[in-house]
């Protein structure tokens, strides 16, 4: 720049012809009146380098499409290039539309691309979960951490979605996190998508407590409908990694930042839910919508629910409002959580006793010592001892396999850590 400068000021002061100039400084004639003609028409400004880059590019993308693709981003800020051009597609089929990594450039040079802290990479989690092959197979269901509103309402949001099609099913805050509101949620759910096969949760109230088996009052009341609860390992949120991915998703999208207070959130909330199930694409899902490829349970929830029946095999005792059932004239404790609820006791040998609620094994009963044992590791859930038993339609027992609502393998509860109760 500098000797462009002095080439052109010592032009203008007329000492050296143009050739001369152009000898000196070692540029071509042709370079030389270039610069004194940019000088002459804006100044010395004008002697800059320019790019070199042509103006218009034949494959270069159209302007329209291109304020397409930032229009939409700028509406969904957290949608990626390859979600964007799956809905532009779908709303646009006649359109052509650009490669996803040509819409990822176009982000970028606009400033519209969050970046993220770079994490270090771990070893991925590689044990199978037990098989979610099609939809109401599995449901997910857990508490998205608590947040406050700006006016400094605490918000709890239950969330329940459908692990094959990712579809959320709910997302509502409660008041308290309790069974009672909880079963509620879930008894709205039942009634308008039918019952799943299993549910799988974390080990926290109200999915699971510290009594046997690890039952909780609405572990109970989902058995009594047929429905398995299935529990993550504890401290193994990646064992319910889907729901858990969904729950980053809605944090950034409904609660950074929070609304202005519950029913604002609330709102949010819904908004969310109706654009994650009806227009925004899953990869997992071949970039389709979860509310695409999810279709009702043909479990319809029953007008009444119904109680546990045993076959002929078993004793059947009914647990007191204390938590305790009678054997032999003695009370044997077993869990408040079954208070009012029946059970059958199958024998195994002249001292010990599989106790069954539902269709599933819970604990051991030892009659020698009247005391109820939790059950060896390899007993929980649908074990060998399940097949021993089931109510045909005369009311009798027999020994075939039990048809099981969720008829998950030992070698897949093996492989999952997955806990059935």
């Amino acid at each position: 720049m500098e000797e462009r400068a002095r080439f052109v000021l010592e032009r203008e002061r007329g000492e050296y012809s143009m050739s001369e100039l152009c000898a000196i400084y070692g540029v071509s004639r042709d370079t030389g009146y270039t610069w004194w003609r940019r000088y002459q028409q804006a100044g010395l400004r004008e002697l800059c380098e320019r790019s070199r880059a042509p103006r218009w590019h034949p494959k270069q993308t159209a302007a329209e499409i291109e304020a397409a693709v930032l229009e939409l981003r700028r509406a969904h800020m957290r949608w990626g290039a390859r979600k964007l051009k799956r809905v532009l597609e779908r709303e646009r089929p006649e359109t052509n539309w650009p490669a996803a990594s040509t819409m990822g450039t176009m982000l970028a040079r606009e400033g519209l691309v969050i970046a993220r802290r770079k994490r270090r990479k771990t070893e991925p989690y590689s044990r199978p979960f037990a098989a979610a092959t099609e939809p109401n197979r599995v449901w997910c269901v857990d508490f998205k951490g608590w947040f406050r509103t700006q006016d400094g309402e605490r918000m709890d949001p239950l969330t329940v979605s459908d692990a094959h099609s990712r579809y959320l099913l709910r997302c509502q805050a409660v008041e308290k996190t309790d069974t009672a509101r909880v079963q509620a949620i879930f008894e709205a759910a039942f009634r308008e998508y039918g019952m799943p096969q299993a549910i799988r949760s974390d080990n926290g109230a109200p999915f699971a407590s510290r009594a046997i088996a690890g039952l909780s009052r609405l572990a109970v009341w989902w058995m009594k409908l047929g429905i398995v609860p299935e529990r993550i390992a504890a401290g193994h949120p990646e064992q319910n990694g889907r729901h858990e991915r969904m729950h980053r998703t809605l944090k950034a999208e409904t609660a950074t930042p929070p609304a202005a207070n519950r029913r604002a959130q609330q709102r949010s909330f819904d908004r969310f839910r109706q654009e994650y199930n009806q227009q925004r694409p899953h990869e997992a899902l071949a970039m389709q919508t979860p509310a695409a490829v999810y279709v009702p349970s043909p479990r319809a929830f029953p007008v009444r629910v119904p109680q546990p029946e045993y076959g002929s095999a078993l004793a059947v005792r009914r647990v007191d409002c204390t938590g305790y059932f009678s054997w032999k004239h003695e009370n044997v404790f077993l869990s408040e959580v079954l208070q009012g609820e029946r059970i059958g006791l199958l024998p195994l040998d002249d001292r010990y006793f599989t106790i069954y609620f539902a269709q599933s094994p819970i604990a051991r009963f030892d009659r020698y010592r009247l005391r109820v044992v939790p059950l060896p590791k390899q007993h929980h859930g649908r074990g060998p001892e399940a097949k021993e038993f089931v109510m045909d339609e005369a009311g009798e027992g027999e020994s075939s396999p039990s048809p099981a609502p969720h008829p998950l393998t030992e070698s897949e509860q093996k492989v999952s850590g997955m806990c059935p109760v």
